[in-house]
């Protein structure tokens, strides 16, 4: 039979059994605290039926058709370097366009 005195100092029971159990205990453990915050969280995230017959789905070909802007005609104007007037670069860029 072991004899209890070297078992309590020997390192790795005296060090890496209760770490051992913290990390695994600690896993299990913070599974169960993440597992109720995502339940609350799905909690919050349903709607009231009333407010919810009220909401229509919306589609991304309709935001979409929403966006369509006139491709030929769009020009790109860079804004004014940090060092530049912003107020005389505008003034300059409006007398390029006429």
């Amino acid at each position: 039979m072991f004899n209890l005195k070297a078992l309590q100092k020997n390192k790795t029971v005296r060090y890496g059994v209760p770490m051992l159990l913290l990390v695994v205990g600690g896993s299990f453990g913070l599974r169960e605290f993440a597992q109720i915050r995502y339940d609350a969280q799905k909690l919050r995230r349903k709607l009231d039926p009333s407010l919810e017959a009220k909401v229509r789905p919306v589609t991304l070909e309709q935001e979409y058709e929403k966006m369509i802007i006139n491709v030929d005609e769009w020009k790109n104007v860079r804004g004014p370097r940090p060092w530049e007037d912003s107020r005389q670069y505008q003034e300059q860029m409006r007398r390029k366009e006429t």
